[in-house]
C-alpha cells in the first residue's frame, strides 16, 4: 500500500509517505507556511522512497474540522493530484488524527476554534491502536460542552481555550491533557490505510472539507464594538 497523506487543518503543516508498512514524514508548526512547504515536501518523500506519484495507491487528506484555509488548501492540493492521477482519495478527521496522540486510553480531542469555542471529538482505540469516533464530532462553547460516556485522555489546542474552560468542564473525568498537541500525516496516514482496507476510498470529485462552522469572524455587535452608521 503506497499512500501520500497531507495534514494542514491547523497551525501545523504535515505530510506522510506510508509505503508497505513504512511512514515517512515532514512535519513543522508553520502557520503561514503551509502553501510553501506541502508539494515540495510531498515531492521529497516521494523521491526519498524512489517512487513516482504516478505508483501512489491513493492520497488521504485532513478533512479537517480546523482553520478555514488550511482546511481548503489540503482539499484542494489532494483533489487536484488525485484527479490529475486518477486516484482514490481518503478524507480523515483532523480530530481523529489529533487523537492518535499520546499513548493507551480513549480520546477526547478539541481543537481551538477561536470565537469562544472548541472543535470537539470523543474517540475509542482499538487493540492496534487506532482510533474511532465514539460520538458525533461539534463546535461548542467549552464551558457547556457534552460530557464524554467515561473517563478520557483530552488532547489538542482546545484545552487551553477559554483560560482552560474545557477542563473545568471535565473535571474529573479528564484523566490528563496534552495542550501542545497537534495532528501528525503519519498518524492521518495510518487511519487511512485502515480505511481503505474498509472500502471507505472516494472519488476525488466527491471529496468535500468539514469546517462545522458556517462563519469564520464575529460580527461587530458580537465583539461589543460600535457598529459604522
Amino acid at each position: 500500500m503506497k499512500l501520500l497523506a497531507i495534514e494542514t487543518s491547523t497551525e501545523v503543516c504535515s505530510v506522510a509517505l506510508h509505503v508497505d508498512g513504512e511512514v515517512r514524514e515532514r512535519h513543522e508548526l508553520a502557520p503561514r507556511r503551509h502553501t510553501q512547504l506541502v508539494l515540495p515536501w510531498a515531492e521529497e518523500l516521494l523521491a526519498e522512497a524512489g517512487l513516482r506519484k504516478s505508483q501512489l495507491d491513493a492520497i488521504a487528506v485532513g478533512r479537517g474540522p480546523g482553520a478555514f484555509t488550511g482546511v481548503r488548501l489540503a482539499i484542494a492540493v489532494v483533489q487536484g493530484l488525485a484527479l490529475a492521477l486518477d486516484r482514490p482519495v481518503l478524507p480523515v478527521s483532523t480530530l481523529a488524527t489529533l487523537a492518535m496522540q499520546g499513548q493507551g486510553g480513549n480520546r477526547l480531542a478539541a481543537i481551538d476554534a477561536r470565537m469562544g469555542e472548541v472543535y470537539l471529538g470523543e474517540f475509542v482505540r482499538d487493540a492496534d491502536g487506532l482510533v474511532s469516533a465514539a460520538a458525533d464530532e461539534l463546535i461548542v462553547s467549552p464551558a457547556v460542552a457534552p460530557l464524554p460516556s467515561g473517563p478520557r485522555h483530552g488532547v489538542g489546542t482546545g484545552f487551553g481555550a477559554e483560560n482552560g474552560a474545557l477542563v473545568q468542564r471535565l473535571g474529573g473525568l479528564l484523566t490528563g491533557f496534552d495542550v501542545e498537541a497537534l495532528p501528525h500525516a503519519a498518524d492521518l496516514a495510518r487511519l487511512a490505510v485502515r480505511d481503505f482496507r474498509l472500502g471507505r476510498a472516494i472519488a476525488a470529485d466527491r471529496l468535500e472539507p468539514a469546517y462545522l462552522r458556517d462563519k469564520v469572524a464575529l460580527t461587530l455587535a458580537e465583539q461589543g464594538k460600535p457598529t459604522p452608521r
